[in-house]
């Protein structure tokens, strides 16, 4: 598992998964966490999707995770988003949410920043080795 080399095909169409779920990696993972996340994230992503739909309430769950992967509202940017685009982000993840991604905190979730940034692509990796 890694990133595609320039030289793999990219028309995943010649090499079709057995179903939409892939391997089932992510699906038996989940199925055995979802019994014990449950208890704990229901609460805190439910109301989300019931007010905003289910799609807006991964794209903040996703926008909270990118911004604690990528170092916040420069690292966000360094992947290309506008700064307009981050504020309205912020504005409502703070709605949804009621606190700011930098200090909010998914119960139950953690972040292993080192073996992130260690499964990255070396020009990525090395794009930042002059930023501390």
């Amino acid at each position: 598992m890694g990133f595609m080399s320039d030289d793999e095909v990219e028309d995943f169409r010649l090499a079709p998964m057995e179903s939409a779920e892939g391997y089932g990696i992510a699906r038996r993972a989940w199925n055995a966490y979802r019994s014990r996340a449950e208890v704990v994230l229901a609460p805190v992503i439910e109301p989300v999707a019931k007010k905003l739909g289910a799609s807006a309430a991964v794209d903040l769950t996703g926008f909270w995770l990118v911004w604690h992967l990528e170092g916040g509202f420069e690292g966000l940017q360094r992947l290309g988003m506008s700064r307009s685009a981050i504020y309205r982000r912020i504005k409502l993840f703070r709605r949804m949410f009621k606190a700011h991604p930098d200090e909010f905190q998914f119960p139950g979730l953690t972040i292993d920043l080192d073996e992130y940034r260690s499964s990255q692509p070396e020009a990525a990796v090395d794009s930042d080795e002059g930023e501390s």
